[in-house]
């Protein structure tokens, strides 16, 4: 049997030396990772016999995924995020919890500071021509209760697609707000339908995409942060189920459970007592928080965002 070059003792040595492993100074944990890395990259170079040009390429794209600010959104479509919460979900399972509504994927758009709101909150700013979109519901704790005071962070795109801040022809915070329930556990919002949209064509997420036959198209969605004292922070959301693209997400985030009923309403006389004109739109949906195991689990990951809190 042919002794693969990447297992050798020079070759080792090589790789120990180059994480740090012979040097006092560093951190254990990164020294731990990058070793893996290093070994496995250079078994699937020698496994796939990847070549010189192939690698230098793969190096070139790393570079161009960088600077584009994409490497979000390459994880969530090659699997990798929501891979974070199956993982999530099997240790919880192992340790006996579970339950409440499901995870999924935050994505690379959240952005820190939206205004708080009482119960009820309007997310648009009136600048677009959208289809106008009551979203309501309640939040229960585990025991099924009720939670008052719980806070739904929720964020979306516009009509186009695009997430404020992020695109700077939008309003600061548009369609970003935190709603603290009232004592019924209930939130609503008033806000415009979101579209759905797709990976820059020209980005180097869908020139991976192309290269193994995939669209980037997301269904229309919004996203949440839940919490409250003495429950889980659970990062969702829900895929609009008008969408022709719900069960075929590009970052794989749709779960069952966590499809947004919408209905589209035509009637002249519930628009008036809306306060709309036309056609709008209704969305219900309620959560289910579960019991904090740790203080720990109440808080959200302390990913990198936009305007990290204070």
């Amino acid at each position: 049997m042919t002794v693969k070059i990447s297992h050798t003792p020079e070759v080792q040595k090589l790789f120990d030396d180059a994480c740090g492993l012979s040097a006092d100074q560093g951190s254990p944990r990164v020294k731990a990772l990058m070793k893996r890395i290093v070994n496995d990259a250079a078994k699937i170079i020698e496994d796939l016999e990847v070549t010189q040009d192939e690698f230098w390429f793969a190096v070139d794209y790393l570079n161009r995924l960088g600077k584009s600010y994409e490497a979000g959104l390459l994880v969530a479509g090659l699997g990798l995020e929501h891979f974070l919460d199956l993982l999530e979900d099997a240790k919880e399972a192992r340790a006996g919890l579970g339950g409440g509504t499901p995870r999924t994927i935050e994505g690379p758009l959240y952005v820190a500071g939206a205004p708080i709101c009482q119960g009820e909150a309007r997310m648009d700013d009136g600048s677009e021509n959208g289809t106008v979109m009551f979203l309501k519901g309640r939040v229960f704790g585990a025991d099924g209760k009720p939670l008052a005071g719980a806070t739904v962070d929720l964020w979306h795109a516009n009509t186009k697609g695009n997430y404020s801040f992020f695109d700077k022809s939008q309003s600061e915070y548009h369609l970003r707000r935190r709603i603290v329930t009232d004592a019924e556990g209930r939130y609503s919002a008033r806000t415009i339908v979101p579209s759905g949209y797709a990976c820059s064509v020209d980005g180097p997420t869908q020139e991976a995409l192309n290269l193994l036959g995939r669209h980037g198209h997301r269904p229309a969605h919004v996203h949440f942060f839940l919490s409250a004292p003495g429950h889980s922070h659970l990062t969702t959301q829900i895929n609009l189920s008008h969408d022709p693209y719900l069960w075929d997400d590009y970052a794989y985030a749709t779960r069952d459970g966590l499809v947004g009923e919408i209905r589209f309403v035509e009637d002249a006389a519930a628009a008036a007592a809306r306060g709309v004109e036309g056609r709008f739109a209704e969305v219900d949906f309620d959560f289910r928080l579960q019991a904090a195991p740790t203080p720990e689990a109440e808080q959200r990951s302390r990913r990198p965002r936009a305007l990290q809190e204070a």
